[in-house]
């Protein structure tokens, strides 16, 4: 009796051990079969790119969608050395980068123009934030406001939220900073803190810690952005390698983004799908 316990007990633990071992082959298989999909740069496409890799890795157990949050500008360099898969861009390629690189839209975003709550004012014009930032107006009671020094809070050179607001307010290389933050969140929460600051910030994270004004009399809405009545907006962009393809796994994370599929998502981040 002692023997056939024995037997058995012994029958058991090899049973135990070939069930574990393949157990950890299984994983292991998983594990080797899985793929990273690398993408790098712009923060203010921080929500847009989370929600769409998030719902595809929901989908897709096997794929690992990373967000390097470095700035256009580096999300853009890292793309054409190869550093990863899809850069994200926040401004329109530059005529020196685009020799080598392709950019795909993937939404339209609005760039807020942002006041502390306490400011009264609510509505500036083009001309009004052109002078702002260009240091011809400097007290708060010259744009309907308070009598009080006005704060131009921005973001540093690299930022294509920057290169974007420059562009539409005519005030590249003319801005009077009083000071350049390396991200879209350190802009709200600047401005959030001072009753003088006035900031600009995608749309998709001006939260409500901050107060948007309409500019030209227009809000930053859906409908205004999409068919271009509010003034102060750019493209959210993938961009890729020309003449060189994307691994599998980032071709189809690629073609689900930039897809019909990926409105309601891009919709859910705060920012505008783009007319198909």
């Amino acid at each position: 009796m002692k023997k056939i316990i024995t037997i058995v007990a012994a029958l058991a633990l090899m049973t135990g051990a070939l069930a574990g071992c393949s157990t950890n082959n299984a994983e292991s298989g998983k594990r080797k079969n899985s793929q990273t999909v690398a993408t790098d740069g712009s923060t203010s496409m921080e929500k847009v790119i989370g929600f769409l890799s998030e719902d595809y890795m929901e989908k897709h157990k096997d794929i690992k969608v990373t967000y390097n949050p470095t700035g256009s500008s580096s999300g853009i360099q890292a793309v054409a050395e190869g550093r990863c898969d899809i850069g994200l861009a926040s401004r329109d390629l530059k005529e020196e980068e685009a020799a080598d690189l392709q950019e795909t839209a993937v939404a339209i975003d609005g760039i807020g123009i942002i006041v502390n709550h306490d400011n009264p004012v609510v509505d500036l014009t083009i001309e009004q934030i052109r002078k702002i930032y260009s240091g011809e107006i400097t007290n708060w009671k010259e744009a309907g406001g308070n009598d009080a020094p006005i704060v131009c809070i921005g973001r540093e050179a690299a930022s294509g939220t920057r290169e974007g607001f420059e562009e539409v307010t005519g005030t590249k290389d003319k801005c009077k900073y009083s000071q350049e933050l390396t991200s879209t969140g350190d802009v709200v929460q600047t401005v959030s803190s001072n009753p003088n600051a006035i900031g600009y910030a995608s749309t998709a994270s001006a939260n409500n810690t901050v107060k948007l004004v309409s500019v030209e009399g227009v809000k930053p809405t859906t409908e205004t952005i999409q068919n271009g009545e509010y003034k102060v907006q750019r493209n959210f962009v993938l961009v890729t390698k020309k003449d060189t393809a994307l691994s599998k796994a980032a071709q189809e994370f690629f073609d689900f983004a930039t897809s019909g599929q990926a409105d309601s998502l891009i919709t859910e981040a705060g920012a505008v799908p783009v007319k198909r």
